[in-house]
């Protein structure tokens, strides 16, 4: 089955599904909301190493795919809240399953794996 989305075709749902959250900071930035509602500085204070330019092009394409609401209150200086939407936290469990996985494979290979999942 064939999936046309945004002028792209996806020969199938796990392609399409890659697409929407592939990339290094999607996941990230999902996992970090999953948590609650935050604001533009509080993410990138906790992603730490993105930059300005990338954390504003993956916030647009998390809200363009509905993976991620954004609301902005008419403030000065402005104020913008993003939050995960109904689609995006159905992404949380198998990004636990992979938290878990990441685990266990780093122990296996000899890697010291720390993650502050906050579940």
């Amino acid at each position: 089955m064939k999936i046309i989305y945004d002028e792209k075709e996806y020969a199938c749902a796990f392609e399409f599904a890659l697409y929407l959250v592939s990339g290094k900071w999607k996941g990230l930035v999902l996992w970090h909301l999953s948590h609650g509602t935050l604001r533009y500085g509080e993410l990138k204070k906790e992603l730490g190493k993105i930059t300005q330019k990338m954390l504003t092009q993956t916030l647009r394409e998390l809200e363009k795919h509905q993976l991620i609401t954004r609301k902005v209150y008419p403030v000065v200086p402005p104020k913008v809240e993003y939050t995960i939407t109904e689609h995006g936290k159905k992404l949380i469990p198998i990004f636990e399953q992979l938290h878990y996985w990441g685990e266990e494979i780093g122990s296996e290979i000899g890697v010291g794996v720390a993650c502050d999942k906050k579940r």
